[in-house]
Order: structure tokens, then sequence, then C-alpha cells
């Protein structure tokens, strides 16, 4: 057996690396988040039992709002940008005249035949607006669409 034992070296570990990464992908997460552009009415929706999902492409949507306005918004950009101007192209939803809601809704399925019709209503808005609009729905042969709800959580 040796006497003499040899001194411990210390580790050290170099964290300049592991900053370096920290940063890129700080930098990358940053540069390539898209933010979606605000809304044009808040609506709270009503809750439900329902268990179905939306469809994530070719989506147009039928916004009640509270006070009875209607807002129709797409899902595609360029769809938004032929219907509504290139003013109203970066926006989610924009307000129509319940007497040219119909108008719209031809031309939107004319130009996207895929489109699946979304009904999204306020809680709190009144039920003859929304009975208009499923008219107007039926009047432009657009006979299947999804009413959006809230999942109500289980009662235990």
């Amino acid at each position: 057996m040796p006497k003499f034992k040899p001194k411990r070296q210390n580790i050290r570990i170099d964290m300049t690396p592991l900053v370096d990464v920290a940063f890129l992908l700080l930098t990358f997460f940053m540069l390539t988040t898209q933010f979606r552009p605000p809304e044009e009415v808040s609506i709270i929706l009503p809750s439900s039992h329902s268990e179905n999902k939306l469809p994530e492409s070719d989506v147009m949507t039928v916004n009640i709002a509270e006070d009875g306005r209607i807002f129709l918004g797409v899902d595609s950009q360029h769809l938004r940008k032929r219907l509504f101007g290139a003013e109203n192209e970066l926006k989610e939803s924009v307000q129509v005249e319940k007497n040219q809601l119909g108008n719209y809704l031809v031309q939107a399925r004319t130009m996207n035949p895929k489109l699946r019709t979304v009904i999204k209503g306020d809680q709190n808005a009144e039920f003859g607006v929304v009975e208009d609009v499923m008219d107007i729905l039926q009047k432009t042969q657009i006979t299947r669409f999804n009413l959006v709800t809230n999942l109500a959580k289980g009662e235990n």
C-alpha cells in the first residue's frame, strides 16, 4: 500500500455551452411564436355535456355577441381577404349585418366547398338572433352545422 495519496482534483464543469444553448432556444421560440390577433368580440359560451370536437381546418364560424351583433369568420387568411377585403385579412372575424349574412355564406361556400359551419353564441345572447341565423343557414342550403359550447364539469 502506498503511503502517499495523491491529492484529489476538483471537477469543474464549464457552464458556458449550457447558457449558449439556453439562449439559442429562447431566441428560437421568441422568433417563431405567432401571436393570435385580438378577437373582435369576446363570447362566453354556454355549457353542455357533448364531447364532440371542433374541426381543425376549413371552418367557417358565425359568432353571435351578447348584444345580438353577428360576426363571420373563416380560418383561411386568403379566403378572408377574398370575402371581406384586404383591410380585414388579419381579423379573426368581421361584423356583418343579418341581411348580408346569407350572401357571405354563399360566397364562402362557393370559394371553398369543404367549409364546415360552426355557430358560437354568447350564453346571454337572445335566442331569437340564434334562430334567425339558423333560418339563414337553412335558406342558403347549409343544413349541417355545429353549435359550440363549453364542456360542463361532471357533478359528483
